[in-house]
């Protein structure tokens, strides 16, 4: 079993910046893949970013050059750097990770980030 823990979601103003974080904990889990998901109100959840745990990356095209996703494999923790928000960005962000012990996949509560003035 593993438990997700986000946290640095909140209200911004359009050009600002968040960090999001996600910690992973439990037992006997292995994982190889970390993401980030989002979901905007009315619209299906779309991935925004991945990061492997050699690190590699992935981002979707409407983010690129604008986020960064990075991990500390020690703390189990994946990070996702938000610079330059724009309102469209507005939805609530889950992260993702897959365990390869048990072929499981494993949500965060999610966090809202909203970017308005």
């Amino acid at each position: 079993q593993v438990q997700l823990v986000e946290s640095g979601g909140g209200l911004v103003q359009p050009g600002g910046s968040l960090r999001l974080s996600c910690a992973a904990s439990g037992s006997n889990f292995r994982i190889r893949t970390m993401a980030w998901y989002r979901q905007a109100p009315g619209k299906q959840r779309e991935l925004v970013a991945t990061i492997t745990n050699s690190g590699r990356t992935n981002y979707a095209d409407s983010v690129k050059g604008r986020f960064t996703i990075s991990r500390d494999n020690g703390k189990n923790t994946v990070y996702l750097q938000m610079n330059s928000l724009k309102p469209e960005d507005t939805a609530v962000y889950y992260c993702n990770v897959f365990d390869v012990l048990t072929l499981l996949n494993y949500w965060g509560q999610g966090t809202q980030v909203t970017v308005s003035s």
